[in-house]
């Protein structure tokens, strides 16, 4: 997906949310600040926003001397979702329909995104939680998943944030044992998932853990490592979790690719077709991302 004119506020209001969270310094505050207008104003809109949330974060810990800036951030996430996961494991063996309801949990941990929203609250996960319960997939989407997943011997499951990993091995449980390997990120990057994560989740007593080869907030597969490319290309199902996942593979060509995500800003529920806040569960061929849609265009 490109990045549209209505991505640059979200990534100057980003790197000024993230400084100050960061550090009190007004010094490196403002340096961030003025780096990421640069950056905007020399920004390619042909390419993901993910390569500008890279480029930031990258920054940040320079700035700061702070390798995992949000690692306090991921850990208590972590530790949240995991007090949840008894319960919602518990809905889903009840459920008629476990494997769904698994999938609607792991959308819901989508929500843990500090990217999107910095100041997000237990309260928020909580909401998204019921939301879940109460809300629905889409029927014939959810089918087409359900028999991807069941007919694939090799799937590769690309995570998206930490604490939303815990969620998504409600849905791992539900797919074929020995199928599945996670992919996580190479290094920190906001709080997306990493392998210290995904241990701390208990993933990796679940299924193989692999990462990506690189920081980017998605999965831009130029920058990913060629063995992570190999195990991407030779993989019979890829489930990519999040928006940024979307926003980094929306236009490439695996034969058999699943985005499950929350919408959570306009540009992204447009770019779907869908409404801010919806469930998604879509498969990559069945729809043609907005991408062609000028730039200007107004999301009201």
């Amino acid at each position: 997906m490109r990045t549209y004119l209505d991505c640059v506020p979200c990534f100057i209001g980003q790197a000024l949310d993230s400084a100050r969270r960061r550090t009190d310094s007004p010094t490196i505050q403002e340096q961030l600040l003025r780096e990421a207008l640069t950056l905007a104003s020399k920004l390619s809109f042909a390419k993901p926003p993910p390569i500008m949330g890279r480029l930031l974060h990258r920054r940040l810990r320079e700035l700061t001397g702070q390798p995992d800036p949000y690692r306090t951030a991921k850990h208590k996430a972590n530790q949240f979702a995991l007090r949840l996961y008894p319960e919602l494991k518990e809905l889903v063996i009840q459920s008629e329909d476990p494997l769904g309801a698994a999938a609607k949990f792991a959308i819901a941990g989508n929500v843990i995104d500090l990217g999107v929203k910095t100041g997000l609250t237990q309260n928020d996960v909580r909401s998204s939680i019921q939301e879940a319960i109460e809300g629905h997939l889409e029927p014939e989407a959810l089918e087409d998943f359900r028999q991807a997943v069941k007919s694939a011997g090799d799937i590769l499951y690309l995570a998206d944030n930490a604490g939303e990993i815990v969620f998504d091995c409600l849905l791992i449980e539900q797919m074929p044992p020995g199928s599945v390997t996670v992919a996580v990120k190479a290094g920190p990057i906001i709080n997306d998932a990493t392998r210290e994560d995904a241990e701390a989740a208990g993933l990796t007593d679940l299924v193989e853990v692999i990462d990506s080869g690189d920081d980017a907030p998605g999965t831009v597969l130029d920058l990913c490592s060629p063995s992570f490319r190999r195990r991407f290309d030779a993989a019979h199902l890829v489930i990519a979790k999040g928006q940024g996942n979307y926003e980094t593979l929306n236009e490439c060509r695996h034969r058999n690719l699943f985005f499950l995500l929350k919408a959570k800003c306009g540009v992204i529920a447009r770019d779907l077709g869908c409404r801010v806040g919806e469930m998604v569960v879509r498969r990559h061929e069945t729809f043609a991302p907005h991408h062609t849609r000028n730039l200007g265009e107004s999301l009201t």
